[in-house]
């Protein structure tokens, strides 16, 4: 009665390439988050000097 749902490759979505929003999206998450791990290791060391 209904057909079953063929799951998509890469080929179907795109030729294998990733979507531009995701890459930039990523790209966004990456860079805030090592902006953010360097604003913390920052802290911690100048925390530890004042001892």
């Amino acid at each position: 009665m209904s057909e079953k749902s063929v799951p998509t490759t890469g080929e179907e979505r795109g030729g294998g390439k990733f979507p531009k929003g995701l890459v930039l999206r990523l790209f966004a998450y990456l860079v805030a988050g090592h902006l953010f791990a360097g604003f913390l290791y920052l802290l911690f060391m100048l925390g530890g000097q004042n001892r």
